[in-house]
């Protein structure tokens, strides 16, 4: 069994001192799993830089080329999404990166694997780049293997919802997009009645929670909700937008997953298609973050390990029984 991980050093060279979303995330990670005996069963993989055309098969002309022209000096797209100079060549490698993994594990190169890319994605929309993201990465593999007449759940754990990922597929239903995420937060979307458009319809389910729900909430939202609908959709394909904002010591987050929280998403979602990537998102604590990815590499690679973080968390049921009531109209 391959994990493969995709990695490439000028993701450091896309950086703004002091940003939440700097190149320090990506040393940490890569610190962390540089000393951990785990390496030696990775494959890491340098990306190749996702095609122009590729890309604007998802996103607009106008908001590409708008990144492509700040990124020759450097400058800022809204009050949070900046652009450095080369940032327009490193967000193509990212996006290549993520969609070169999902055609390696659909192919049986790797059984499953994680893009360490940035920046990230699933914020940006079909004609806008925002919070913090360029293009979206997820997005971009996702419609491609779509093309090849593949069904892809997407499964989002960041803290913030990926309003990009979901307007980009909001009116189709070759790709499943499941999200729980902080609400009210940023962007504001991500409501429990957006469940898709026209023959869509259904193939969007959103968890919108309140501060202070966790692991448990976490865990009745995949065995009642989002794993009965994913296995009645039957994926090719399961890409996780990874965000690590979710976690409860995180500095811009609001819910209270623990690493064992993270390590029975994934576990839950192998049961339904073990071919499964994570790319990656948010997440700002750098003394959590490279421990947070392990943790759900260890997960892809067979690994069983203890936890021992726990914390205090609201009970959020309520919510839960509102979803399944809207979701059943489409689902068993």
């Amino acid at each position: 069994m391959i994990t493969e991980i995709v990695y490439s050093p000028r993701f450091l060279e896309h950086d703004q001192e002091m940003h939440p979303e700097r190149a320090t995330r990506l040393e940490a990670i890569m610190s962390e799993i540089q000393k951990s005996p785990i390496i030696n069963k990775l494959k890491i993989q340098e990306p190749a830089p996702l095609g122009e055309e590729t890309i604007f098969s998802v996103h607009s002309h106008e908001m590409v080329n708008l990144v492509k022209s700040l990124s020759e000096t450097g400058g800022w797209i809204d009050f949070d999404t900046y652009v450095c100079k080369g940032s327009y060549e490193i967000a193509r490698l990212a996006a290549g990166g993520v969609t070169q993994l999902a055609m390696d594990v659909l192919s049986d190169k790797a059984q499953n694997g994680f893009a360490l890319v940035r920046p990230p994605g699933h914020h940006a929309t079909h004609n806008t780049s925002m919070g913090f993201c360029l293009f979206n990465n997820v997005a971009l593999a996702a419609n491609a293997l779509a093309g090849e007449g593949k069904k892809v759940l997407i499964f989002d754990h960041d803290v913030h919802h990926g309003n990009g990922t979901q307007e980009i597929f909001y009116a189709r239903k070759d790709v499943l997009y499941q999200s729980f995420h902080l609400s009210p937060h940023y962007p504001g979307t991500g409501s429990i009645d957006e469940i898709g458009e026209g023959e869509g319809s259904g193939y969007t389910v959103n968890a919108p929670l309140p501060r202070g729900a966790g692991d448990k909430t976490i865990s009745a939202l995949l065995d009642e909700i989002f794993i009965p609908i994913a296995k009645q959709f039957k994926p090719d394909l399961i890409i996780v937008s990874a965000g690590f904002d979710s976690h409860y010591l995180d500095p811009l987050g609001g819910l209270k997953l623990t690493l064992g929280g993270f390590a029975e998403i994934i576990e839950k979602l192998q049961s339904v298609q073990s071919k499964l990537l994570c790319s990656l998102e948010g997440g700002y604590n750098l003394e959590m973050l490279g421990k947070l990815v392990l943790t759900e590499i260890r997960v892809m690679l067979g690994e069983k390990t203890s936890y021992g973080e726990k914390v205090d968390e609201i009970d959020a049921s309520d919510i839960i029984k509102k979803i399944k009531k809207i979701a059943g109209e489409y689902w068993d």
